[in-house]
């Protein structure tokens, strides 16, 4: 079971180009924080906190910065962070989904915004597009901590709706209902995720000329650089030839 997922791979691709280790660690803390306060610092009784942990190590997060970030979410003190989505249109009606989790939601939706205004896009409102988008499961894994071959019939039983390997990395995708069944199987096969989350994949893309699709791109490379972001989604038909421009 095979196939090209160029959206898990793009993502991926520009995540290792322009997101800077502190931008990643940043988002890792936040998620490790919220998981510990909306469910407590043991992750064998937080699902949460044990998935948040395993992508810290899959981003070879120093432990003590993993045991610090447990400690803050355990810290009464600590700030209160709120997790949102925003909804709007880029340019030639390209529809950006943005997840964001931020202790100031006044300064994230203001920002949103600006961002939008800036490259002649605009905010919609919540419920706007999300029928535009799947929500699946991902789970991106060094192909050399997994051998396909032995556990490819495991991975299809717990859900896998497609399997597949670029540039040394092995993707699977789920549905979202059988996130959890996935994440489980992994760890009983001892195999360990760069990273695992719920992605939206569009339902279907839309094709642009190269330079609409630097425009969008600029504009989601600005939503990227947010601290408050955390997971950018577009509809944006990712063709070899940008995907090319983009190297």
């Amino acid at each position: 079971m095979s196939g090209h997922n160029k959206w898990s791979t793009i993502k991926r691709k520009k995540g290792a180009l322009d997101a800077k280790r502190s931008k990643i660690f940043s988002r890792i803390i936040k998620e490790i924080t919220v998981a510990v306060k909306e469910s407590g610092p043991d992750p064998d009784g937080n699902p949460r906190l044990r998935l948040a942990i395993a992508n810290a190590k899959g981003a070879s997060m120093p432990k003590d910065n993993i045991t610090r970030a447990i400690n803050k979410g355990s810290d009464k003190d600590s700030a209160i962070y709120h997790e949102t989505a925003y909804e709007g249109y880029a340019p030639n009606g390209i529809a950006i989904f943005i997840d964001a989790t931020t202790d100031n939601l006044q300064r994230t939706v203001s920002n949103v915004r600006s961002y939008f205004n800036k490259f002649g896009g605009s905010l919609g409102t919540n419920g706007s597009l999300t029928f535009l988008f799947d929500r699946k499961g991902i789970f991106t894994i060094p192909a050399d901590r997994i051998k396909l071959d032995d556990v490819e019939m495991d991975l299809i039983e717990a859900g896998a709706e497609d399997i597949s390997i670029e540039d040394d990395m092995v993707t699977i995708t789920t549905a979202m209902e059988d996130f959890g069944a996935m994440l489980k199987k992994l760890e009983e096969l001892n195999i360990e995720t760069e990273n695992a989350e719920l992605q939206r994949i569009p339902k279907t893309t839309v094709k642009v000329d190269k330079d609409t699709a630097r425009k969008v791109l600029r504009l989601v490379d600005h939503f990227e650089e947010d601290d408050d972001v955390t997971n950018v989604f577009h509809n944006m038909e990712l063709t070899d030839e940008i995907m090319e421009d983009m190297e």
